[in-house]
């Protein structure tokens, strides 16, 4: 098996003490600060002068910053989180500029994640102890599986999500992932509503639906919310909390079975074929729009794909106007309309009875096998006999 040097991020979570919470509430601050400061400076310079401030400028702009009365705060927590989020302002401006992501936003105090970035000058990490900057005492880290033996963080991002809760994520030099063998297998893909996933080996993978389970309780937390008044009260930010904790729960479950199902996807298939998809248009349905954001299709494909790269594997997403549910797996013939309330069909062609599910993960197998050793295009195939080419509208709906 070959080896890689991967870099992977350890995320744990930890209870800090009120010194600490307080402590690290300020760096959050501060860091928001610079960064509002250091974008409106960017964009103030091009708008007046046509002139493009680097990170380097902004670096000098801080210090001068720093040495004023109004701005002294910003001594009191470590430099290097404020210095990483000038950083991370000129990867924002990278993206832009390469078209990669719209123009940076300003962070909001109550909307932004909550979170700083220590590089390995800012923490020390000493048997299995974590002290950032600025802090006597270490972070108390549940540490729910270890670290890869000897590795050595090189750099420390703490956050504090919605719902109140701290984490601390370590990126460190993975040496224990490898490649796996070679595996003689591939897999096509259907993803659905019905059911989360159907596979070309006629599997299918239920839809939990975590949001369904839960709606009950975060209806009546969302009502109680709505009762308080807007405003920066205790009762209201309670409220928040009890709403952020249910959506955290939702998050948490849907993630655990979606990695559960790409790591068994990935160990057991040398090739996995996938449709891709545009969950962004499919989310304009705003009958469906709820049932498609619980099932994650996004994070799912992320999911395999990064896998896919660790262990040596082959992730190919095909056309998504490939009229895969249409297309006769065992005759090649394309079948005319197809409604949605029509799970199952026969085949005018060849006599052969599908199930719409099944039939699509088949096709969209042997079309991404296709790809994959010819490098050929998927694309929908044109009117044959008995049926029609489908049109982009139908094939964007084929799968609600």
């Amino acid at each position: 098996m070959k080896s890689t040097h991967t870099k992977r991020a350890y995320k744990y979570r930890f209870y800090p003490t009120d010194a600490q919470a307080a402590d690290l509430s300020r760096t959050f601050g501060c860091v928001r600060k610079v960064f509002n400061m250091a974008l409106a400076a960017r964009t103030e310079a091009w708008t007046l002068r046509r002139e493009r401030i680097t990170y380097n400028a902004t670096s000098a702009i801080l210090t001068a910053w720093k040495r004023t009365e109004e701005l002294a705060y910003l001594n009191e927590v470590s430099s290097v989180p404020l210095q990483q989020t000038l950083r991370h302002l000129q990867a924002a401006f990278t993206n832009f500029f390469s078209k990669r992501a719209k123009y940076p936003r300003f962070k909001s105090r109550k909307k932004s994640k909550k979170s700083a970035e220590y590089t390995a000058s800012a923490f020390r990490f000493r048997h299995g102890e974590l002290t950032l900057a600025k802090m006597v005492e270490p972070l108390e880290i549940v540490w729910s599986r270890p670290l890869p033996d000897g590795a050595q963080p090189s750099s420390v991002t703490v956050s504090q999500d919605a719902a109140g809760r701290w984490f601390v994520s370590l990126l460190v030099e993975d040496l224990d992932v490898k490649h796996l063998g070679d595996a003689e297998t591939a897999i096509g893909i259907d993803a659905g509503l019905d059911h989360l996933l159907t596979l070309s080996t006629g599997e299918k993978i239920t839809n939990p639906r975590h949001e369904r389970k839960d709606r009950a309780r975060l209806m009546k937390a969302q009502r109680e919310l709505s009762r308080k008044a807007k405003g920066n009260g205790a009762n209201r930010a309670k409220a928040c909390r009890r709403v952020a904790r249910i959506h955290a729960r939702i998050s948490d479950r849907r993630r655990d079975h979606l990695h559960k199902i790409t790591t068994r996807l990935v160990r057991d298939n040398q090739t996995i074929v996938i449709e891709d998809l545009s969950v962004r248009n499919l989310l304009k349905n705003g009958k469906l729009a709820r049932a498609i954001s619980d099932a994650a299709w996004s994070d799912f494909r992320n999911m395999l794909e990064y896998k896919a790269q660790w262990y040596g594997r082959e992730v190919v997403a095909v056309d998504r106007w490939f009229p895969s549910s249409k297309l006769c797996s065992k005759c090649g013939m394309l079948r005319g309309t197809m409604p949605l309330h029509v799970r199952t069909w026969t085949c005018r062609g060849c006599g052969t009875g599908h199930d719409r599910d099944e039939n699509a993960a088949k096709n969209i197998l042997a079309a991404g096998l296709a790809v994959s050793v010819c490098g050929a295009g998927v694309r929908p195939q044109r009117s044959t006999p008995g049926g029609r080419s489908a049109t982009k509208q139908e094939a964007l709906r084929r799968e609600l």
